[in-house]
């Protein structure tokens, strides 16, 4: 694992201290190469940097939204809209998808497209529900090799989507509205659309049994 990106690992004791030391449920920004991790107890004690720290995202901030990537176009396709539906609902002026792998643009052309647009500081949000292999090591060697260009940015990547109550009000919906598709009382969704994978199998057999 990369140690050259701020990734809040709870596994790591993140200690450097400068200005002060505060705690990790508000992330810190940091340059790279002014960290020392060291092992430490299972949460996050201390993260304190060389440079100032900000809460929230600025004019001068890049976000880049980055998920898996896939040969498949019309999923491809799906992050760039749902990268333009975050853009207009935040307001964030400076916002980037990429794909990790198989297609374009990948990590370091967004992390590119980012600087170019005048940000000083990037947010590589993984577009990955649970901290799986790809959370952990590729999103991190990837985003550290892609800052090698642009020294002086400094930049996060944060946790992925997790355990969040409001993933419960989502998973429901998309349960209720398919199934409401699949008995004919609603259209296809758009993840659905012209796939005519919204159904239910084994309808048939069911009824030739009773």
């Amino acid at each position: 694992m990369s140690v050259e990106s701020l990734v809040l690992f709870p596994q790591f004791t993140v200690k450097r201290c400068s200005i002060g030391e505060v705690g990790t449920k508000n992330p810190i920004w940091v340059h790279p190469n002014s960290l020392n991790f060291q092992r430490g107890p299972s949460r996050t004690k201390h993260l304190s940097i060389k440079s100032s720290s900000r809460d929230g995202v600025g004019d001068k901030d890049g976000v880049i939204i980055v998920d898996h990537g896939s040969r498949r176009r019309e999923s491809n396709l799906m992050l760039k809209q749902f990268v333009a539906m975050f853009r207009e609902k935040t307001g964030y002026l400076i916002v980037e998808p990429a794909h990790m792998e198989l297609a374009e643009p990948s990590i370091k052309d967004a992390f590119g497209s980012c600087v170019q647009q005048g940000a000083n500081r990037v947010i590589v949000s993984p577009f990955f529900l649970f901290p799986g292999r790809h959370w952990c090591q590729d999103i991190p060697s990837l985003t550290a090799e892609a800052a090698k260009e642009h020294p002086g940015v400094p930049y996060i990547v944060t946790a992925p989507l997790g355990l969040h109550e409001q993933l419960v009000d989502v998973v429901n919906d998309r349960i209720k509205h398919c199934l409401s598709h699949a008995v004919g009382d609603a259209d296809e969704c758009v993840v659905c659309a012209g796939t005519n994978r919204c159904r239910l199998y084994g309808a048939g057999l069911a009824n030739k049994t009773e």
